[in-house]
């Protein structure tokens, strides 16, 4: 009986929590069931749910991207840079900046693969040197100065749906596709449940590794140019801790730390309860310190039950 409502918990518990937030805030904030709050809640965790599909792909083979909040300063400051000071047409500076996070996906594979350093560490390493290529790239100073065309990117709506909703939307049916539809996602899958195994039955794992990371820095990028569409100023700090958000909300969405299990339609509730939680406590008024508390402690809570409901489940 035990197992069975951890079996329940695990795949229906986050929607109880999700409604559960959602019911509490309305009951304690009149301003929170507004339909301009809640169209301000997706707009506001696009940029994360973007993230959080590339990182749930690394972080079903077991592996992990400390990297990407860096990754998100430097290809704001990237772009704004080539946009401001290059005078490149907005496109190209996108195409320029997206290739350039590929590299570092790639970078970040090649260390995880060539050099077996674990990703932990490769991807803390990544990490640091990212920040401190943005700060160099801009002095420390913020870059601005856009046009208003590479603002629609961020800012615009197509009807009354925000354009950056409509992207994550998208990245999340394609992920779901990648991780279902194709053999590649079964590889995903098999890697994370046992690396060993999977490569005695002749799936490629390094290559399969350089996908998730590759995807992973892309996706990544993608949300970096949504935010500085919707910033509109390119800024070196805007990335600070994005990435414990991301690994947050996709373990939060079920997806297990020690690999092999895991939906994107968990992240998804996961990354939506990130963003019923942040909102409501912001219009509660409650102090941000008291919020990182609150994030932390969440962080803690889903890592702390995937562990036992993973070991609880294998030795049933």
């Amino acid at each position: 009986m035990f197992f069975q409502r951890l079996k329940f918990l695990r795949q229906y518990g986050i929607i109880v929590v999700l409604i559960v937030l959602v019911i509490f805030f309305s009951i304690t904030t009149s301003a929170f069931l507004k339909t301009e709050n809640l169209f301000n809640i997706t707009r506001q965790v696009a940029m994360l749910g973007i993230s959080a599909v590339g990182m749930s792909f690394v972080i079903i083979t077991s592996g992990i991207d400390l990297s990407v909040g860096s990754l998100i300063s430097l290809s704001n400051i990237l772009c704004a840079k080539l946009m401001v000071e290059g005078g490149v047409n907005p496109v190209m500076a996108v195409f320029i900046t997206l290739l350039m996070a590929c590299l570092v996906g790639l970078v970040n594979g090649a260390f995880v693969n060539l050099a077996n350093i674990p990703p932990l560490i490769t991807t803390l390493g990544m990490m640091t040197t990212l920040r401190g290529i943005s700060y160099v790239l801009c002095n420390g100073y913020p870059i601005w100065g856009f046009t208003e065309k590479f603002r629609v990117l961020g800012q615009g709506y197509v009807g009354p749906i925000p354009i950056p909703v409509i992207i994550m939307i998208l990245i999340f049916i394609l992920g779901w596709m990648f991780l279902n539809k194709t053999v590649y996602g079964r590889y995903v899958y098999g890697i994370g449940g046992n690396e060993e195994a999977s490569r005695l039955s002749g799936i490629n794992v390094k290559n399969m590794k350089y996908l998730v990371y590759i995807l992973c820095s892309f996706l990544t990028g993608v949300a970096g140019m949504i935010m500085l569409s919707r910033m509109n100023t390119g800024q070196p700090k805007v990335g600070g801790g994005f990435e414990l958000e991301v690994i947050t909300a996709v373990v939060l969405g079920g997806v297990s730390i020690f690999g092999g299990q895991g939906k994107l339609i968990g992240v998804l509730i996961g990354v939506l309860i990130l963003g019923v939680l942040g909102n409501g406590m912001i219009i509660m008024n409650i102090s941000e310190y008291w919020q990182q508390v609150v994030r932390g402690l969440v962080l803690l809570a889903a890592v702390g039950f995937d562990n036992l409901s993973s070991r609880n489940l294998k030795n049933t």
